[in-house]
């Protein structure tokens, strides 16, 4: 099993933490973490483009002039995709992106991630985070003291002061152990979790 410092939030080392192998020590599976990717990203689209095709633009049921002896090309109407304001050949239509994984899918990818920030060195664990108001400049020192800029801070639960703390950073995002994606790990890069939000991981996918 891999070992890893637990911090307090002044950046000192306070002690080890045993992570569980079956979580956090697993094969990484690229073509899941890939997909769970992709999943989230389709998932978001709202697939709302649309535009008309030439059955559905207004006028051009005449046509604009006589088949033959003008010296035109032949036209059938003012309204095929080649005039102004024709119809569009293959218009876009509102569709839905979203897809689905498989629940083991879905952990397996999320296993990999967490695994692949374990042996980066790229997971820190802090015994406890919490502050007594809500403050930028508290949150902003937590990570300072770590040496950290770009972070996903994982909680056990939800705690509103450290959260709203974190708001206006830009390149760090707070999320609930129960609510974690693949997407926000990988895209954060760093990840900086509670002991208690170690535990509710390797309660969950265990």
């Amino acid at each position: 099993m891999a070992n890893v410092k637990v911090y307090n939030i002044e950046g000192k080392e306070v002690g080890t933490l045993e992570l569980n192998d079956a979580i956090f020590g697993v094969e990484i599976n690229e073509h899941l973490v890939h997909q769970a990717v992709v999943l989230q990203l389709a998932n978001k689209r709202q697939g709302t483009q649309s535009a008309k095709t030439r059955a559905e633009v207004s006028g051009g049921g005449r046509k604009p002039w006589r088949q033959k002896g003008t010296g035109h090309a032949r036209q059938g109407s003012t309204r095929s995709p080649q005039w102004k304001g024709g119809g569009v050949v293959f218009a876009p239509k509102p569709r839905d992106y979203s897809f689905k994984m498989n629940k083991k899918e879905k952990a397996l990818a999320i296993k990999s991630a967490l695994t692949s920030r374990v042996n980066e060195n790229k997971f820190y664990v802090l015994d406890d985070l919490s502050f007594d108001e809500i403050k930028t400049k508290k949150m902003k020192a937590v990570l300072d003291s770590l040496k950290l800029q770009r972070a996903l801070v994982i909680l056990g639960e939800k705690n509103e002061k450290v959260q709203l703390s974190a708001r206006n950073l830009p390149k760090v995002r707070t999320v609930i152990s129960n609510s974690i994606n693949v997407y926000d790990i990988l895209k954060y890069d760093t990840l900086v979790l509670t002991k208690d939000a170690v535990a509710k991981i390797e309660e969950v996918y265990a």
